[in-house]
């Protein structure tokens, strides 16, 4: 998909066009984007949205178009849209790859190249990374929560924020870990799997049930999975699902199954479950829709639930929940002109992390996460080294004398250019369900989760100590 240029907030223009004035546009810029806080009351994000975010920068161009719009807003002088017309993006990434595990206050992607390119694609960079790495999230906890036995498709088209929500929510979902989506263009573009059956509205549209289910399963015998819960569940949608599995199986096909779109999900699951075996058919899933969340699936699940897959419509594309809605991602200058820059503030909770840095896992010996390491560009850490915790220097504690230490962070792009070759969907998938599971004991319970340490290197905290210092008034 292309981004117009003009997808960014209009202070990224002015601001370009103070600097385009000041002369200060060619010197060189590093930023970092990050988030602050877990989304959902949570204790991790799963990163999603590099791709779409690389293939913007890499397209990034004003047309004659928008150049002319931008002239009809009597803001910009003619010497600066002149300067607009061969802008491009030319510098450098260095991100994760994408489902990867990451966690509050540590950079995500850090941009250099001129202060006019890297400051320019700060909205468009937030608006894909943010909502991408939010919907995953979503998607991780939801995957979690109906566990390894049970898989979770995305539903959500129809309640998504507009056509292209819908396609980034089919996109982000799949990197964690759901396993197929509803929506068809989501399918086409991005290559996942469409699932689906029919509305009320279908057996509501012939005189009986039965009739209704007879009718699909004719017109779908390979894939026949019928809705049984229009009039009544156990009484009527169940027994005539079953009459048509029989009638299925005497012709060489094998019914798929059934969903169930209200009532108690779990006690109608069990049902299902044993009406299938008792009649022979224990191969048939069992699918459960209707306002599910992480939360829901994990009481049905407690309850004995027999569900086989979850679908999940409006709480995964709207991103519903405690904390959710927004992940608050942020991108900030960390170093302009060679020199380290840096946000102080009374809270030092939203002061920023100043100059180049690098993002560490350090690693148990059986590979489980301990914790995670920022340090300054270069810097190497070492077991035994002492850390800090960002938000609160009291806190410190020591690297155990047998980390191990790997980098999850590379560079992806590079003269304007993406310079490796990106994961696939199924990839990053794998990746998140894979780094969830090396996570501390804890880190994934829906309520008060264990929340992972990230702290920063000794060098790095005096940096930032000798930073504030100079700015005290």
């Amino acid at each position: 998909m292309r981004y117009s240029a003009l997808m960014t907030d209009l202070y990224e223009l002015t601001m370009l066009a103070g600097y385009f004035d000041e002369e200060m546009h060619d010197k060189p810029a590093v930023f970092d984007l990050f988030f602050r806080k877990a989304p959902f009351q949570g204790s991790y994000a799963a990163f999603a949205g590099l791709a779409p975010a690389l293939e913007y920068l890499e397209q990034l161009q004003f047309t004659g178009e928008d150049l002319d719009y931008l002239s009809s807003l009597g803001l910009f002088k003619p010497r600066f849209l002149e300067f607009l017309r061969d802008f491009s993006f030319r510098g450098s990434v260095t991100a994760p790859p994408e489902g990867t595990v990451v966690f509050p206050t540590e950079p995500l992607l850090t941009v250099e190249g001129s202060l006019a390119e890297a400051q320019f694609v700060e909205t468009a960079l937030l608006n894909i990374i943010n909502f991408q790495t939010l919907v995953a999230t979503k998607a991780a906890r939801l995957t979690t929560a109906a566990g390894p036995d049970s898989t979770v498709i995305e539903f959500g088209l129809r309640r998504a924020q507009g056509p292209d929500g819908g396609l980034s929510v089919a996109r982000a979902a799949a990197i964690g870990g759901v396993f197929g989506t509803s929506n068809v263009w989501g399918g086409q573009v991005h290559g996942i799997p469409v699932k689906g059956t029919h509305a009320h509205s279908w057996v509501m549209a012939f005189e009986e049930e039965l009739q209704a289910f007879r009718a699909y399963a004719e017109c779908f015998p390979e894939s026949c999975l019928l809705l049984v819960d229009t009039y009544d569940t156990l009484e009527s949608g169940m027994p005539n699902a079953i009459t048509v599995a029989r009638e299925l199986r005497e012709r060489g096909h094998e019914i798929l199954g059934v969903r169930l779109d209200s009532g108690d999900l779990a006690y109608l699951s069990r049902e299902a479950r044993r009406m299938f075996d008792e009649a022979g058919f224990p191969d048939a899933k069992i699918v459960a829709s209707n306002e599910l969340d992480e939360h829901v699936i994990h009481s049905i699940r407690d309850e004995g639930g027999r569900v086989d897959i979850y679908g999940v419509g409006t709480k995964l594309a709207t991103c519903h929940g405690e904390g959710g809605g927004a992940l608050g991602g942020v991108y900030k200058l960390v170093q302009f002109d060679g020199k380290p820059r840096m946000k102080t503030t009374s809270d030092i909770s939203k002061a920023t992390l100043p100059d180049r840095k690098s993002v560490w896992r350090v690693l148990e010996k059986n590979g489980d996460f301990h914790l995670d390491l920022i340090t300054s560009d270069g810097e190497e850490p070492k077991p035994g080294d002492r850390v800090y915790d960002p938000a609160n220097p009291v806190r410190q504690k020591t690297l155990p004398h047998d980390a191990e230490f790997e980098s999850p962070r590379r560079q992806v792009m590079q003269d304007g250019n993406i310079c490796v070759e990106l994961s696939t969907l199924e990839q990053a998938r794998d990746r998140c369900m894979d780094q969830l599971q090396r996570l501390p004991a804890g880190s994934l319970r829906l309520t008060n989760p264990h929340i992972y340490k990230v702290s920063i290197s000794q060098k790095l905290h005096q940096l930032r100590d000798s930073l504030v210092a100079r700015h005290e008034p």
